[in-house]
């Protein structure tokens, strides 16, 4: 029997109906749905599924700014009274269908200094984190790569990420640590994992380079790293967030639970 709970990102099977991805997944003993928003959660209910990660809502400032995505986030003061506006009912929301934990982003630097970003973050979560609490939920922010994927990204390397956990002191917040992301940042997967679980809530998995199938044509070695992650203790999900190449992306979904089934 695995020591991992798995979970799938449906942005990576988009051209597969929400219904038909469900009744795949079931069927190679992936148990979460994530990255879906809390309107999805009664269908992935009825087939006897969850999701592990809410996804994000957006909303624009008064002057036209979209936010809530990755680019523009917590780390610009001038973004929180509308971050606020359409987390809250998105937070109740999610807890309203049984969700446990929301993605946050940190936005782009924009020439954001790293000790600003991590003041301004910490400003705007903080308004969050009470209604967090009394909801049961977790905030948690995705580590990402600024080098390839998402340049000038802030939050994009563990230590940062980490800084931020310790300024909040909250049980209702943490970090997803992205081990394809983090490979490109800052690589030594395993001891972050080791050294630092205590901040990670959840986990997301992807080849690299590439961010496709995590089999031998990548440099990761996942039953490796998944160990890892079940030795720590940890309880949660890890989702598959890879893009498949594959002609049968879902056979590429079975073999990568196969691949993270220690």
């Amino acid at each position: 029997m695995s020591r991992i709970h798995h979970s799938v990102c449906r942005w990576c099977y988009q051209d597969i109906p929400l219904e038909e991805l469900c009744l795949a997944v079931g069927e190679i003993g992936i148990s979460s749905v994530e990255l879906v928003m809390p309107s999805d959660l009664p269908l992935l209910k009825s087939h006897g599924l969850t999701c592990a990660m809410i996804s994000f809502p957006v909303g624009e400032t008064p002057d036209g700014t979209k936010v809530g995505c990755i680019e523009k986030a917590f780390n610009r003061l001038e973004h929180h009274d509308t971050l606020v506006a359409i987390y809250e009912p998105h937070l109740k929301a999610a807890a309203a269908a049984g969700a446990k934990n929301v993605i946050v982003f940190s936005g782009n630097r924009e020439s954001l200094s790293d000790t600003q970003g991590l003041e301004n973050c910490a400003i705007g979560l903080r308004r969050l984190l009470p209604l967090a609490k009394e909801l049961g939920l977790t905030l948690v922010m995705e580590l990402l790569n600024s080098k390839v994927d998402h340049p000038d990204y802030q939050c994009d390397r563990s230590a940062w990420g980490i800084a931020l956990c310790e300024m909040l002191d909250s049980a209702h917040f943490g970090l997803l640590f992205d081990i394809y992301h983090m490979q490109i940042m800052e690589g030594d997967i395993i001891r972050s994992i080791h050294e630092n679980h205590r901040f990670f809530t959840h986990y997301h998995t992807g080849g690299c380079p590439g961010r496709n199938e995590i089999d031998a044509s990548q440099e990761l070695y996942y039953p490796a790293i998944m160990r890892a992650i079940a030795d720590t203790g940890y309880q949660g999900f890890v989702g598959q967030e890879f893009i498949p190449k594959s002609a049968d992306p879902i056979a590429s979904l079975r073999e990568a639970v196969e691949i993270c089934s220690v």
